[in-house]
């Protein structure tokens, strides 16, 4: 008995889309209003952006990258932010139950863009890096934003100290002017190691 063609380019096609998908990528739909400018600048209209799972699959981020994780406050929920402290920054919170944060191994900070209106590191603390599915490289839809997602931290949420990891200019974390404030003074803000 033969197989119709249909069928064989069925049973070949399925599990070729199915790993295209899992490796290297999908378009997803952005929703909400916490990364605005930069994703959804309007109300009206929603972004589709290409998530490449490719670019995480060693779990390299970083600073400055948009990624796409599952939620630690919901894990039947993906979530979009941008990474502004990878492992070994001191990062100054907005908004956290301490003012400076020391990003713990294998964590990273996340925060919206639209710093007022997003459930992001602020609430959550440092997520884990397992926690991380695709970095959004592209907005692929509408086609009036066709637009490449620049890897960049706003300068106003610099991590105060970097850690060993380079920076995207190349600098390493001894060239940054910022240092963190120790004291063994009982006011003075602490420091947490998650």
């Amino acid at each position: 008995m033969r197989f119709p063609t249909f069928l064989k380019s069925l049973l070949l096609g399925v599990p070729v889309g199915v790993t295209l998908l899992d490796a290297v990528g999908y378009v997803a739909r952005v929703e909400g209003i916490s990364m605005q400018p930069t994703l959804n600048p309007d109300a009206a209209v929603t972004d589709y952006v290409f998530l490449s799972r490719w670019a995480v699959r060693n779990m390299d981020v970083q600073r400055g990258d948009v990624i796409s994780l599952i939620s630690p406050k919901d894990p039947s929920q993906k979530i979009i932010k941008r990474v502004v402290a990878l492992q070994g920054d001191v990062i100054a919170t907005l908004g956290y139950k301490v003012p400076y944060v020391k990003i713990p191994e294998g964590h990273c900070w996340v925060e919206g863009d639209n710093t007022g209106n997003s459930l992001d590191s602020a609430t959550f603390g440092p997520v884990s890096l397992g926690l991380v599915t695709a970095r959004a490289v592209h907005i692929v839809w509408p086609p009036s934003r066709w637009q490449h997602l620049p890897s960049t931290v706003p300068k106003t949420r610099v991590p105060i100290s970097l850690g060993k990891r380079s920076t995207a200019d190349g600098n390493n974390g001894s060239s940054n002017s910022h240092t963190a404030r120790s004291s063994s003074n009982n006011n003075a803000s602490s420091i947490v190691t998650p």
